[in-house]
């Protein structure tokens, strides 16, 4: 008989109005456990404790702060292993990636615990005699987290962690697709000296809890990482009430080989890039546009690499690319391929599900050739292990093709020309940029988001995050 995990909320574990079942991707057979899924009449009731709860919150010490964001990233160093095999089990990715997400949240509590410590308001003289003024930053105040499926602990955590630092408390809205994480990331935050109503676990549909939580007037702040389409809803709601709102939404990324690119290194990071992660990253570089010097030998050399890729369990040793999500994203990665085909995209690689010992929803990962920008696989967001080539005549025309895009996340190029590589960073159209690199892998401690489409509002992460998390307040003083 399979456990039954519940909401919290106001500082108490407690039942929603019904439960839905957590199945393994690799294994569907393999049932995690039933997760409580909340009303909306809960959602109300979480907040209400979140403003509770902040208000002393905010006026705690820095030290009890750093205490406890401390403790939280402590014992997910502690539990890294345990717990990124339950991030494995629940969402696909294999077994070391699932460990390194876990370990990365850890980084993002402790490099806001030194935030807490590093929150120094400034003091100007007045233009006027005798008059003093001060700028200090405060909590914005009830911040709702929504957070997606593909990263179910890392993305939660950059919103949540510097939430805490700075004084705010959260409502969590974790993605229903993999409530496991979120539910042992909130009975490590559960234990630690919050205020009760400061942190807030809401399970549920989008469409019910979500929405609750987006259309709220009485949050303060929403942040928010998911599709295009949710976060332009997202916007609509937040901006209704005059709620403060971060979008972190789609991407079309595109990885550069120039002429006088290091193949196999162009390889390694078009792999990484494309296929890590099973290609559902908001960072994957699912265009690799390809300057026409050198495209044949790269095709040549990347089909080779997939071909040693294995694919298979994410628990499984050795497995290097596992199941999609679910059968809704496996439907629509095999519709696409379709798609693409009919459109005249050639079929370099891969393209089919694959069975293996254990029902799950696995697929080859997949190599377009012959396609152009203005195909609709190389417009829309995919979210599998899907890349499509698009051959150029040179560097000039592949950074033209780059920008060609409504999406502006993260970019890469692979050369050996500084020029060239200075002249792409000032002209990509993204708010990443990458030189030699796959355009999938952030640091923790700098600025992240996008341009165009994929971003709205204040970047996340690093110091930047303050922007987002605190208001200003100028003080005036005639002693």
């Amino acid at each position: 008989m399979s456990h039954s995990y519940p909401l919290f909320i106001a500082g108490q574990w407690c039942e929603g109005e019904s439960t839905i079942a957590n199945h393994n991707p690799s294994d569907t057979n393999d049932l995690i456990g039933h997760y409580a899924q909340a009303s909306t009449a809960q959602v109300g009731e979480a907040i209400a404790s979140a403003r509770l709860g902040q208000r002393e919150w905010a006026t705690s010490g820095l030290e009890q702060r750093y205490a406890v964001l401390m403790a939280i990233g402590d014992e997910l160093v502690a539990r890294k292993d345990e717990l990124g095999y339950l991030l494995a089990r629940e969402e696909g990715k294999p077994l070391a990636e699932g460990v390194g997400e876990v370990y990365r949240s850890a980084q993002f509590f402790h490099y806001y615990a030194a935030e807490v410590l590093r929150q120094i308001d400034e003091r100007v003289d007045s233009v006027r005699p005798g008059v003093e003024v001060e700028t200090r930053r405060e909590p914005v105040g009830v911040v709702g987290v929504i957070s997606p499926w593909n990263f179910p602990m890392a993305t939660a955590v950059w919103k949540i962690a510097p939430a805490l630092a700075f004084g705010n408390a959260v409502v969590f809205k974790p993605a229903n697709l993999v409530p496991a994480s979120a539910w042992a990331l909130t009975e490590i935050i559960s234990r630690q000296a919050l205020p009760a109503g400061t942190f807030n676990l809401l399970m549920g549909p989008g469409g019910s809890v979500g929405d609750a939580l987006i259309s709220s007037p009485q949050i303060d702040a929403l942040s928010f990482t998911g599709s295009l389409d949710v976060g332009r809803r997202v916007a609509a709601a937040t901006a209704g009430n005059l709620v403060k709102c971060q979008l972190e939404m789609g991407s079309k990324n595109a990885l550069i080989v120039a002429d006088d690119a290091d193949l196999d290194l162009a390889v390694e990071a078009a792999y990484a890039g494309a296929y890590s992660g099973t290609g559902q990253k908001c960072t994957a570089s699912s265009r690799l546009i390809v300057t026409e010097a050198v495209h044949d030998a790269f095709v040549e050399k990347l089909i080779a690499r997939l071909d040693r890729a294995t694919v298979g369990h994410a628990l499984a040793e050795g497995v290097q690319i596992g199941p999609v999500a679910d059968a809704r994203q496996l439907e629509s990665n095999l519709a696409w391929i379709e798609r693409a085909r009919e459109q005249g995209a050639v079929l370099a690689y891969g393209g089919e599900r694959l069975e293996r010992q254990t029902p799950g929803y696995f697929m080859a990962p997949t190599l377009f050739t012959d396609t152009t920008n203005d195909m609709a696989i190389n417009r829309e967001e995919v979210f599998g292990p899907i890349a499509c080539v698009i051959k150029v005549a040179d560097a000039e025309t592949a950074i033209e093709t780059l920008n060609d895009t409504n999406f502006g996340l993260t970019a890469g190029i692979i050369t050996d020309s500084l020029k060239l590589a200075n002249a792409f960073k000032a002209r990509a159209e993204t708010g990443c940029v990458m030189v030699n690199l796959a355009t999938a892998g952030t640091d923790y401690h700098v600025p992240f988001g996008g341009r165009k489409d994929s971003s709205f509002g204040p970047r996340e992460q690093g110091r930047y995050a303050r922007e987002f998390y605190t208001v200003v307040k100028t003080c005036y003083v005639k002693a």
